[in-house]
């Protein structure tokens, strides 16, 4: 099943990029076909956050997947606004140089250990909403990434038992601000700017998925293709990823694990493309769904320190 969190269009507010301000508009809702069936309605009665959704476990994802056959209040999905599946998620985890071919045109030699890093959840947009290159820096980049969503509470989780622990999996751009992120060794400032984390369309159980190692990543900018992956190149599989996190921090309902990016990205070529207003990420993930953001310039009125100097430590 496909799980959506979506506000009317009637009510969205201007400033609907930012959904953790606006939470009393959001929905939680099972797409069937082309209309998306409402799960807060009275006859399936289900939160109206994914993450507390999430949090009533297998029960709720059964109500949720019996939905179709209720009387509960059809939309059309054309008519909604979709947001990022989780609009708040606890946590947000990203895995990088995870592709062995990305790790390549880097440079460098793929890792022994898995690199970890955070981005804040006050990155995450939803499909349609705009990435903003910010006032201190031209170096933006984009990073198409398989991710998925923590379904239960998972503390020291083995492999073998960790996709019990996902509740579906869908579709991230982990947009990076290269020079604020490479003077860092933590990389998290440079990969948290506000609407840096666009997430979605959807939220897709696993039973939609084959093998989340075997689908192809590609993204386009414009009408440009850049990346054109495939997960199987991962060096960590999503089992790998749950233990090793989970061994090292509690794991919750709704938080987000970001897999790593295929290459492609700007950076890598010579001399670099780095994103800039009007241009259209458009990624697209096999069986998953496709996320596309439009980029705009800073926000009116938006100021701020000096670009740091890039350093490639």
């Amino acid at each position: 099943m496909r799980l959506v969190t979506f506000t009317e269009l009637e009510t969205a507010e201007p400033d609907a990029s930012e959904p953790w301000r606006s939470a009393e508009l959001w929905r939680t809702g099972l797409v069937h076909d082309d209309e998306v069936v409402d799960l807060t309605d009275p006859a399936v009665a289900l939160p109206a956050d994914m993450t507390e959704l999430l949090v009533g476990g297998p029960g709720a994802l059964e109500r949720a997947a019996g939905a179709v056959r209720t009387k509960a209040r059809r939309l059309a999905l054309g008519e909604l606004r979709l947001l990022a599946p989780v609009p708040r998620p606890p946590k947000v985890l990203a895995l990088g140089m995870n592709y062995a071919a990305h790790v390549a045109e880097l440079g460098r030699e793929p890792p022994e250990d898995q690199v970890w890093f955070n981005k804040q959840r006050t990155c995450v947009i939803g499909p349609g909403s705009p990435i903003e290159i910010p006032a201190v820096s031209n170096m933006v980049d984009y990073e198409g990434e398989l991710a998925f969503v923590i379904g239960r509470t998972a503390r020291q989780v083995p492999a073998a038992e960790a996709h019990s622990f996902i509740a579906g999996f869908t579709v991230m751009n982990d947009v990076s601000v290269r020079d604020w992120q490479w003077r860092s060794p933590t990389w998290t400032t440079g990969k948290s700017f506000d609407t840096h984390g666009p997430l979605g369309p959807s939220l897709v159980t696993g039973d939609e998925i084959e093998d989340p190692g075997a689908l192809r990543v590609r993204t386009w900018v414009n009408d440009e293709l850049r990346q054109d992956g495939n997960t199987e190149d991962m060096i960590f599989d999503c089992a790998a990823m749950v233990e090793l996190l989970s061994t090292a921090c509690t794991l919750e309902p709704g938080d987000v694990v970001t897999t790593g990016t295929p290459p492609g990205v700007g950076a890598s070529f010579d001399p670099p493309r780095w994103l800039v207003p009007g241009d259209v990420v458009r990624i697209e993930i096999e069986q998953v769904g496709v996320l596309e953001n439009p980029v705009v310039g800073p926000r009116s009125g938006a100021s701020g320190p000096p670009a740091p100097r890039p350093a490639r430590g």
